[in-house]
């Protein structure tokens, strides 16, 4: 069954809809430009608010980050807020990469890639990581665009590495056409699932997950 990872989490309300949704992960974005930043205290007081949950249902509780300083930096945040995933979603090098991989001591490490006009599956196999994740590219914004990857290079892409996550434009309305498409491990969305731009709806949470579940 294809897991579900909702992002941009930006309050204890938006947290416990998605996991009532029936969400396996949360991202929290410390992307200080981003409209969907949240501060690494502000995360650590909604993961212990619901420690109960992420513990028995085995919830993986991701911070999002662009282009640290260094990778001790985004360990230290990890261990602040309490999370047990991290998702760098920058121009982080290969090297940036295997140096957090040690310093995460078995946390999930997920890698994006954006999807440019120049990009090559291949690409997924230089980084160690548990997990990579392919998103629409965007001068400007990173993640949470709307906008659709090409799904016919995502399947040639996921057939590399062991476990793909599928973002760009994922929506409660093509959820399933891009699961049957692409085949991923997971699928990950996060504007088309607001009300307001970080604030998320219940109801747009809870058909996302039923349409990837019941395609």
């Amino acid at each position: 069954m294809v897991k579900v990872k909702i992002c941009g989490i930006t309050n204890l309300e938006d947290a416990r809809s998605a996991i009532e949704a029936g969400a396996d992960m949360l991202g929290f974005n410390f992307y200080l430009p981003s409209p969907r930043f949240i501060e690494p205290a502000e995360v650590k007081t909604i993961v212990e608010s619901l420690r109960g949950e992420i513990e028995s249902r085995g919830l993986t509780m991701v911070g999002v980050f662009v282009n640290e300083a260094s990778a001790e930096a985004v360990a230290d945040i990890v261990d602040e807020a309490g999370l047990n995933a991290v998702q760098l979603h920058g121009d982080e090098s290969i090297e940036f990469c295997a140096s957090l991989k040690q310093l995460l001591n078995g946390k999930l490490l997920i890698k994006v890639l954006s999807m440019t006009d120049t990009f090559v599956p291949a690409e997924t196999q230089k980084y160690d990581a548990d997990v990579i994740m392919l998103d629409a590219f965007h001068a400007e914004m990173r993640g949470g665009t709307g906008q659709i990857v090409d799904w016919t290079v995502a399947r040639s892409a996921r057939e590399l590495v062991p476990r793909l996550f599928l973002a760009g434009g994922l929506s409660p309305e093509n959820v399933a056409e891009a699961i049957a498409e692409v085949g991923p491990f997971a699928v990950d969305a996060c504007s088309s699932l607001e009300s307001t731009r970080g604030r998320k709806s219940a109801e747009r949470m809870k058909a996302f997950v039923q349409a990837a579940r019941n395609r």
